[in-house]
């Protein structure tokens, strides 16, 4: 594992270094984890009271921290400079080049510069691979993909025939890319399959979760668009357009054809039926049933959606419609006496 000396890790963050300059750290850690080797950071007045006593190699504080410690960094904004060195260290944990004996690379198969092809890796013919691009083992590349550059493939992905993979792209484990559409049309009482002869485009710096499955589209394209991060298990159906930087969180559905605007964030289990139209920044709470399209900067819970405000009245209501129930059946048989008594 590569170590780096503090003097390096304080001018990558912009940072002030009171301390051994040459003091060498191996990684990082939480707080109450970091040991002598591991870096570390505190940004709130509990964990800086603690600052002095910590055991990490070095802690990064607030530039306006005044108290002790054996070495800090000090910077205007500790938490993100902790995920900036984080990079800087998962980087040098994935920097091994090279292709594995055991992986199958086709014919006409472009490979760029210092990429990593992990073992039992299969790249199938004229496919691209961008420089520095690592492919993880078990990883299938169909025929004509193109991953673009800086992209990092996790294992057990399957990439299928003609996709196009933007740069800087992540795509963890089990992740299926380009599978058909389910798409079936009927015929003398039996379901006809619909030919998927379309493509799915994944735009620069997006990242996809665990198992999540990307369907082609059946003509044209299945676009996920520039810095859109979805977690594990999403499902995105053919032909569906999800906009630059929003967010799919764990076992979001998207049907066939919708289009979600940009910077949207649908909350986990939200299902969204087809060829709707979801505006941009708007916010879909956790297992909406989504069934119209959503104009922009609206907020909708519940199924179906409704604006989370009346969504959360409605919540209010529900566990007392029991005795409300009762309430309306005592009230029907007074009028009913009195209807009677006036008869």
């Amino acid at each position: 594992m590569k170590t780096y000396p503090l003097a390096v890790l304080a001018e990558k963050i912009a940072g002030t270094l009171s301390g051994d300059p040459a003091y060498q750290i191996r990684g990082i850690a939480a707080f109450d984890d970091a040991g002598p080797d591991a870096l570390t950071f505190a940004d709130g007045p509990a964990y800086l009271a603690r600052v002095p006593e910590s055991d990490a190699g070095a802690v990064i504080v607030p530039d306006t921290y005044t108290g002790e410690g054996r070495r800090l960094i000090r910077c205007a904004s500790p938490r993100a400079a902790f995920y900036a060195l984080a990079e800087l260290f998962q980087e040098a944990d994935l920097s091994a080049t090279g292709i594995h004996p055991t992986a199958v690379v086709g014919s006409n198969v472009r490979l760029g510069h210092a990429v990593s092809i992990g073992p039992y890796v299969t790249i199938d013919d004229d496919a691209e691979i961008g420089d520095h691009a690592r492919i993880m083992a078990h990883t299938t590349i169909g025929r004509s993909v193109r991953v673009g550059e800086n992209g990092l493939i996790y294992p057990h992905v399957t990439i299928l025939d003609q996709t196009r993979i933007g740069d800087r792209v992540i795509i963890h484990a089990g992740t299926v890319i380009g599978s058909d559409g389910f798409g079936f049309v009927p015929e003398n009482d039996r379901w006809r399959k619909i030919p998927h002869t379309g493509i799915v485009q994944i735009d620069d710096d997006v990242e996809l979760g665990a198992a999540n499955t990307i369907d082609r589209g059946t003509f044209g394209r299945t676009w996920i668009q520039e810095g859109v991060k979805t977690d594990n298990q999403v499902h995105i159906a053919h032909n569906v357009t999800v906009g630059a930087h929003t967010l799919l969180v764990a076992q979001v559905g998207i049907a066939g054809s919708a289009t979600i605007g940009h910077h949207a964030i649908l909350a986990g289990k939200a299902g969204i039926a087809g060829h709707l139209k979801v505006g941009d920044r708007v916010t879909i709470g956790p297992m909406a049933g989504v069934t119209q399209s959503i104009p922009d900067h609206s907020v909708v819970s519940g199924v179906p959606e409704m604006p989370h405000p009346l969504w959360l009245k409605v919540q209010r209501i529900l566990p007392r419609l029991p005795m409300l129930r009762n309430q309306v059946r005592d009230l029907a048989k007074r009028l009913d006496r009195l209807e009677k008594g006036n008869n």
